[in-house]
């Protein structure tokens, strides 16, 4: 457990009631924007520049963009509770959807989040401060704690706390066994990524799989099958919306006539946080459960399957076809001679083939390790170290050995999506670095941490004037890149989007603490070492249990991001709730 908690707790008590916590190990961190051609439904970097612009298109239908985790609302999301200009008060006994009416197209019918932004016609607002996005997240009580804080919390009483959670999101939360991301207090409203169908429910995390894993948790620490059901639903939701390729794409489709995605997706830990919650329950079940067993496998083979000679994994896995070494060679990473200044500049654009954005590799190694340990294949253990092989090779040479987020089959930087430059950067650099150490500390093979001080010495030249990291550096140069609202590449951050992070918090100093930890340990005791215990668990337990409503819920202050509304009734976020039951867990554990 991390000390996110004891920041939670001591936060709480002093009336701030903000903590935060890094993420666990293949956990993915911020959220992302869209890569070309991703779904419909989305908006593009040429819609986001006009909406950010306020001069939309004519003929247009508002679009959407995500916030990235550790943003602040964005523009016309206050952090208040009070009414935004131009909303009327909420009579008493209405629901918070009832509030999406007057943000109605008259002629579509459909929602307008602009006008639930701006409330109404009001005209649009000036963007709000972009902060660096963190791999933390932030849980903000909706409700002050039911009881003083320092009154200790009996065992019993926390686990009734833990299983009255869990029987709240079984019962009330669940859609078909599945989940989404976020609710409103009085789930009149849902969304995921972006407006989601009530057909839908979400694999990418924290959806289905991240609640299945919580379940498990539950059911570990106290044995009680309703649990164990739970999670049971969970993964029968899942394994019917498997593919053929062994995993998924962003969500699964329940209704009849529904769109059904066609490909397994490795972006945003999707995938592969449907096989490790699948895995675990596999182990759990004693591998007696065939739909489970032959599920988790299935996803497992195909990800070794698919893995490029070099150990990168493509994002999208649609047709079981290996890639050879004579299409795609084991090289070096190198310099591009030159790049263009946009994805529309190259003559022949080459092909994105190997990822590191947004922690695809760090998640498929999680994985491949997991899998090893639980059914003690081989073959996992070889795929999770050629995976960290692509890492070592992916390293740019002098002057910034440090990582891109794609190459191309060259295995040079190249563009990704139109604000994804062939660039260092500096956010998937740090997530690269925890995922060497990661592997030095499960498979004790040094070669793995040999590289990370001179990639940390880098980054840490590399800084910005506030301590922050730029997402993107320049090749060569090493100046800090950016965008402007209108998809321009610029060195200027007085203009940027804010779907998209690109400016990142600094993690170097845990990570090279963690380095000088692992590099001075003795090699055998490496795949012993555990977290070490949450501090303060006692008055931890006593915020998580004293902040609960009488249903079971953890209610937070905030907006729903899509949405962009701040609900009445409060927010619950799956990622809360996951979070909170893992402490309760550690705590019934403890004592």
């Amino acid at each position: 457990m991390h000390p996110w908690i004891l920041a939670l707790a001591m936060a709480l008590a002093a009336a701030g009631f903000a903590a935060e916590r890094p993420p666990r190990d293949g956990e993915g961190p911020a959220r992302r924007g869209l890569r070309d051609s991703e779904q419909a439904g989305r908006i593009s970097p040429e819609a986001a520049a006009k909406r950010d612009s306020g001069t939309p298109r004519e003929g247009d239908k508002p679009g959407l963009s995500r916030p990235r985790d550790g943003e602040r609302p964005r523009e016309g999301v206050r952090d208040t509770g009070r009414p935004r200009e131009g909303e009327k008060p909420r009579t008493a006994g209405t629901k918070d959807s009832d509030r999406l009416e007057g943000a109605r197209s008259k002629e579509s019918g459909k929602i307008q989040p602009e006008r639930i932004e701006r409330g109404g016609d009001l005209p649009p607002g000036t963007p709000g401060k972009v902060v660096p996005t963190s791999v933390k997240r932030t849980y903000n009580p909706f409700r002050p704690p039911s009881a003083p804080l320092d009154k200790p919390v009996a065992k019993e009483e926390a686990k009734a706390a833990l299983l009255k959670a869990v029987q709240f999101f079984h019962k009330h939360v669940a859609h078909n066994g599945g989940y989404l991301w976020e609710y409103s207090g009085d789930l009149s409203l849902h969304e995921a990524e972006g407006f989601v169908d009530d057909g839908r429910v979400w694999v990418q995390p924290p959806g289905t799989p991240t609640i299945g894993e919580a379940f498990l948790d539950a059911y570990e620490a106290t044995g009680d099958k309703s649990c164990l059901d739970a999670a049971m639903d969970a993964a029968g939701v899942l394994i019917k919306g498997q593919f053929h390729t062994g995993g998924w794409d962003y969500f699964v489709a329940t209704e009849p006539g529904d769109q059904k995605p066609r490909r397994t997706n490795l972006d945003d830990d999707t995938t592969q946080a449907g096989l490790r919650f699948l895995m675990r329950l596999d182990k759990i079940l004693g591998f007696q459960n065939k739909e489970v067993h032959e599920a988790a496998l299935l996803g497992l083979d195909n990800l070794v399957k698919m893995q490029y000679p070099n150990g990168a994994w493509h994002v999208f896995i649609q047709k079981l076809t290996p890639y050879t070494i004579e299409e795609f060679p084991i090289l070096q990473a190198t310099y591009p001679t030159t790049w263009p200044r946009s994805p529309k500049g190259y003559g022949e654009r080459p092909r994105l083939t190997y990822f590191i954005n947004d922690n695809l590799m760090t998640n498929v190694i999680k994985t491949m390790l997991d899998a090893w340990d639980i059914y003690k294949d081989e073959r996992y253990l070889a795929a999770a170290k050629k995976g960290g092989d692509f890492l070592l090779l992916a390293q740019m040479p002098e002057p910034q050995p440090a990582w891109a987020q794609g190459y191309d089959v060259k295995m040079q930087p190249v563009w990704g999506r139109a604000f994804e430059p062939p660039a260092i950067s500096g956010a998937e650099s740090q997530a690269v670095l925890e995922s060497l150490l990661m592997l030095y500390r499960r498979t004790g093979d040094r070669k793995y941490i040999e590289t990370v001080p001179k990639a940390i010495a880098y980054l840490r030249k590399s800084l910005r004037p506030d301590g922050t990291l730029a997402r993107f550096y320049e090749l060569q140069t090493n100046k800090p890149l950016y965008f402007t609202r209108k998809y321009e590449l610029t060195y200027s951050d007085a203009d940027m989007p804010t779907h998209y992070g690109f400016i990142w918090e600094s993690r170097l100093d845990d990570i090279e603490a963690e380095y000088k930890k692992l590099a001075a340990a003795d090699p055998a005791t490496l795949a012993a070492m555990k977290e070490p215990p949450t501090p303060d668990l006692d008055k931890l337990a006593a915020v998580i249990v004293r902040t609960m409503d009488e249903r079971g819920a953890w209610l937070e202050k905030g907006a729903l991001r899509f949405h962009r509304i701040e609900p009445e009734s409060g927010l619950i976020r799956c990622w809360t709730f996951a979070d909170n039951v893992k402490a309760l867990c550690e705590f019934l554990k403890r004592n």
